[in-house]
């Protein structure tokens, strides 16, 4: 079976590293930093997004020219600040059972590229995906469902979940007619029971056996 993963709040609490990337744009300009709440309420939607976001809530006025150099002063950041990330609990012994029990896995994220390999090869876990899709690999990124139908298809088709934390990765899910197991301890801002979702998990030791029931309700 395939096992498509999301990675910030989902694999990893990235939002310090992020924080930290946002805080150095931010401080240059005479502003103040974001706080980590205020960086876990900007992320899933992409880092345009977010640096959009970043720009009003420290009133920075926001004009094409502004945010496209925020924007690149911002992945510059991104992309070096890969050391305070860490691993929710249980998350290296699931990626290593499934690929164990010989599951395909991949990645699906709306980070962009550059980040995201630099964080996965930072910690170590670049071996256990045979696909990749982050953003900027594509014209379109999630909740458009082609990025997650892109991967399923790198990873040689096949029955499918999705393993994510958001409302965007469940409208995801739902647009491409893949199931979701959705961790409910990622950065979702909506209660679980008003996010669409096939399986809910608070701890990755339930993952697996989560993998063998959607395996097995999967059309053959």
């Amino acid at each position: 079976m395939n096992v498509i993963f999301d990675l910030d709040g989902t694999l990893i609490d990235s939002a310090p590293d992020i924080q930290s990337a946002a805080s150095t744009v931010l401080e240059s300009l005479g502003k103040k930093g974001l706080t980590l709440d205020e960086t876990r309420k900007f992320i899933g939607e992409g880092s345009t997004v977010f640096v959009r976001r970043m720009m009003s809530v420290r009133g920075i006025k926001d004009t094409p020219q502004t945010r496209t150099a925020l924007h690149e002063d911002f992945i510059a950041q991104y992309a070096i600040s890969v050391d305070k990330a860490v691993f929710y609990p249980g998350v290296i012994a699931s990626l290593t059972l499934l690929k164990a029990d010989g599951h395909r896995l991949g990645l699906c994220t709306n980070k962009p590229e550059l980040p995201a390999r630099a964080v996965i090869r930072h910690m170590g876990i670049a071996s256990f995906f045979d696909a990749v899709m982050a953003a900027g690999m594509m014209d379109s990124r999630k909740p458009h469902p082609a990025m997650l139908l892109k991967t399923i298809e790198d990873l040689g088709a096949g029955p499918s979940l999705y393993v994510g934390d958001s409302e965007v990765d469940a409208e995801t899910a739902v647009r491409a007619e893949v199931p979701l197991a959705l961790f409910s301890s990622g950065y979702r801002k909506t209660p679980v029971n008003e996010i669409q979702h096939d399986w809910v998990f608070s701890d990755f030791a339930m993952l697996p056996a989560i993998v063998v029931e959607a395996n097995r309700k999967a059309p053959t």
